[in-house]
């Protein structure tokens, strides 16, 4: 795939204990192309509920079943960009003008997602995004038996779950490791 950019290990929102999910280990790698590849491995599925596999195509509202997702603040300005990939390989992307403010589709080429009963791979071109160093969160929000969920991030404000907070932006990309 090209250079591998860093790897971490998700953890639960404070408040929202999972059932049976013990850990959330991820990988990001990136070629020199713009395209990214985010392995997202799930230990302990035994109550892990996925959305059953559907059409790649872009939906809404991903987040309220198990969904991984990816955001990327660039150095300059306000804005940010999200992206959430379901195990049914369904997707979204939006860009963001400030913290959850002028939301906005993004477009982007269908991302290819596999799913394999606790790992997922998601390869995105990102090409099109700004130039220069990076902030980047990686999360998850999972569902577990019951509808139970829980959110994932390498880090967490405090208070309520909030992926589009800046302490949720917690690993840096320079520039030069994505050339």
């Amino acid at each position: 795939m090209g250079r591998g950019l860093g790897n971490g290990t998700l953890v639960p929102h404070p408040d929202f204990a999972p059932i049976s999910v013990r850990g959330i280990d991820v990988m990001l790698a990136c070629g020199g192309d713009g395209r990214w590849l985010i392995e997202y491995r799930v230990d302990g599925t035994d109550d892990l509920i996925t959305p059953e596999p559907a059409q790649a195509r872009r939906a809404e509202e991903l987040w309220k079943h198990t969904c991984f997702e990816l955001f990327i603040r660039p150095e300059e300005g306000d804005g940010y960009y999200e992206f959430n990939f379901s195990p049914s390989g369904e997707w979204a992307a939006y860009r963001f003008k400030a913290y959850r403010a002028f939301m906005t589709d993004m477009p982007l080429i269908t991302p290819a997602i596999e799913w394999w009963g606790g790992e997922m791979r998601a390869a995105v071109d990102l090409s099109g995004l700004p130039d220069g160093d990076w902030c980047v969160g990686v999360t998850a929000v999972i569902e577990e038996a019951g509808g139970k969920r829980s959110f994932w991030s390498l880090a967490h404000p405090p208070g309520k779950p909030d992926f589009h907070h800046e302490a949720c932006f917690a690993f840096e990309v320079p520039a030069a490791m994505r050339a």
